[in-house]
């Protein structure tokens, strides 16, 4: 069932100013869609003004099952505060109770609604947009670069990964079945299955466990996408930029740690090689010896790729000199 558009409006948060002469910077939520009775919804920070303003959306990591739009990185919230754009945060629905097409389908409705609502209602400019994510939000970033019509100005994927069909995914990890003690089917099957979830605020941890038993069996590809690996080659391919990029591709910035034992290095590093096989601006930021969200590197060196990051933001959103 197609979803429906709509643009619902619930809730008002007032932050600090960036200075005091600045105008308030608030939170408002939305309901972007609603499928199936389910409300799918963006918390949007901005100036309390109406100044037409650059914007950029953001997606949550969490394997595609878990997560929220609330988890905002505090420095990507600073940046949009102290800069003046706005930043649109979305939920989208989770597997496996909807399998990888559905959630693929909210995101593209997500940023449908910013192009057609969010002039009016956001006071935004859509032609100003930068996608940006980390780990399963750097997934879906680095998918807008090629079914998002237009395309964003810019993409930001931290810890991202260009495929779901890979043996990273498709096959039992190693490092998750040393690591923790392996988890019974029926434990894991405890946190799944039941309604259909935006958010898992509540139950992060059971579905943490789920997701943990999916990578110790070589399941995630197969319960997530609903397909199988190597034989629905052909069916995930949609769904993997890495086999989708072109020289339209907008410019991306890859941020990554080689020691990432839940998203391998090499999903950002081969996703940077097709980038440059194909003349797409682009820059792969690697932190030595990091881990997933670059836990356990160097600080300094983790702070200098963050701000290289945020930097890419700010240039293609300020381009023209102005909010």
């Amino acid at each position: 069932m197609r979803s429906v558009l709509y643009a619902g409006f619930f809730a008002l948060v007032v932050l600090a100013p960036a200075r005091s002469a600045d105008p308030a910077f608030v939170k408002k939520t939305y309901t972007y869609k609603t499928v199936d009775g389910v409300e799918v919804q963006a918390d949007v920070y901005r100036a309390d003004d109406a100044s037409v303003r650059a914007v950029v959306a953001e997606f949550h990591g969490g394997a595609l099952i878990m997560g929220s739009r609330a988890g905002v990185p505090k420095n990507l919230l600073d940046l949009c505060r102290a800069e003046g754009f706005v930043l649109v945060s979305f939920d989208y629905r989770l597997a496996p109770e909807v399998k990888l097409p559905a959630i693929v389908e909210d995101v593209e409705d997500a940023l449908r609604w910013l192009r057609t609502k969010g002039p009016e209602l956001l006071h935004i400019d859509p032609e100003r947009l930068v996608v940006t994510g980390g780990s399963a939000g750097g997934y879906l970033t680095l998918l807008t670069g090629h079914r998002i019509r237009p395309r964003p100005k810019a993409l930001v994927a931290y810890w991202g990964y260009g495929d779901v069909d890979g043996d990273w995914y498709a096959k039992p990890s190693q490092f998750y079945r040393t690591s923790v003690p392996l988890i019974d089917k029926e434990e894991a099957m405890r946190a799944v299955g039941g309604t259909v979830l935006t958010g898992t605020t509540n139950a992060q941890r059971a579905r943490g466990t789920y997701y943990r038993y999916l990578r110790q069996n070589g399941m995630w590809t197969r319960e997530v996408t609903g397909f199988e690996p190597g034989r629905d080659r052909d069916k995930l391919t949609p769904y993997c930029p890495v086999r989708n990029v072109t020289p339209e591709y907008p410019p991306t910035l890859l941020l990554h740690g080689t020691e990432d034992t839940d998203v391998p290095y090499d999903q950002s590093s081969a996703m940077a090689r097709e980038l440059a096989r194909h003349g797409v601006a682009h820059e792969l930021v690697t932190v030595p010896g990091a881990g997933h969200g670059l836990a356990g590197g160097d600080q300094a060196k983790s702070a200098e790729a963050h701000e290289k990051a945020l930097a890419f933001i700010r240039r293609h959103l300020r381009q023209d000199g102005t909010r």
